[in-house]
């Protein structure tokens, strides 16, 4: 726990020295534009205050405020997709997924956490549907729903399990994850904004670019080398290695929800802007990250 603190006492003071130097900075450089990175700062406090929320109190604090993270994903989410009346129902049924698929966490059934969303939800969330005789846009309304619910929902809900499948280390793999995973968000979107030239997909994230890619897989690498001893227990092989994977999971995941938000939100350029402050962007990363590490470390560590 001491180490928990100390780890969130730093990045604190990290966030802290970030909100001042760019206050700063738009002060000093008034011809430029810092809006967009004052809406990254508030979300990173908000990110802050979640984690905290899972990592200092007991695993059951920890379950329910990432419960409620998930649902504001979905939330958000859905709010992009263009819907009608027929789907009401359908989304009903995928909320409904949300405090079933964190009980199965809870009693730690973990077959079950497996393959209740990819399985058994993805199999009858047609239903709804169905049931209320709507054809029209049904490939789309059930497929993006699914997409919903395996990134929002499946993806995120691996941060919950981490406490319960290791209750000794679960917080502090939890605060190594996030950690690694927004340091590599902040670093890729910093050096694609000032330094970066080549974008990867244009069309649908004109930030995301391979300069940012790559010094954020050498940055995520390096710290994760020095603070894996003090928040794992994993080897120094591991602890290199889950730099690398938690960067290229992390840029996959933002790729992705970037790629699916485009494809989703065509046409609305006013909804893309509003959009842009939502929680969405914020854990995009963690869609990928938090499946992927987790299953890894399962695989290979005994005290999982």
């Amino acid at each position: 726990m001491s180490t928990t603190l100390w780890t969130l006492t730093i990045i604190f003071i990290g966030l802290i020295t970030v909100n001042l130097v760019f206050i700063f900075m738009s002060k000093q450089q008034t011809e430029k534009d810092f809006s967009h990175v004052f809406v990254r700062v508030k979300t990173w406090w908000g990110m802050f205050a979640v984690f905290c929320m899972a990592t200092l109190f007991n695993p059951i604090v920890s379950l329910l405020s990432l419960m409620v993270l998930c649902f504001f994903a979905l939330k958000e989410y859905f709010s992009m997709m263009k819907t009608r009346k027929a789907d009401r129902r359908l989304f009903l049924w995928a909320y409904l997924a949300i405090p079933v698929q964190f009980y199965w966490i809870m009693i730690g059934w973990y077959g079950m956490f497996i393959v209740f969303i990819p399985v058994y939800v993805f199999l009858f969330l047609p239903l709804p549907r169905l049931l209320g005789k709507g054809t029209s846009g049904f490939l789309r309304s059930v497929s993006s729903t699914q997409w919903g619910l395996m990134l929002m929902v499946f993806g995120l809900s691996h941060l919950a399990y981490y406490q319960f499948a290791t209750p000794e280390y679960g917080a502090n793999l939890v605060l190594f994850l996030v950690l690694l995973t927004q340091v590599n968000d902040i670093v890729h979107y910093l050096i694609s904004l000032y330094i970066g030239k080549r974008k990867v997909v244009p069309s649908a994230n004109p930030t995301i670019t391979w300069e940012g890619f790559i010094c954020a897989a050498i940055v995520t690498t390096v710290v994760s080398y020095f603070i894996y001893p003090y928040l794992t227990p994993l080897d120094m092989k591991f602890g290199i290695l889950s730099g690398i994977l938690i960067s290229l999971s992390g840029f996959f995941g933002s790729l992705t929800i970037s790629v699916l938000k485009r494809d989703l939100l065509i046409g609305d350029q006013e909804k893309i802007d509003t959009l842009k402050e939502s929680y969405i962007n914020r854990v995009d990363s963690l869609t990928y990250t938090s499946p992927v590490f987790f299953h890894v470390i399962r695989y290979f560590f005994d005290f999982m």
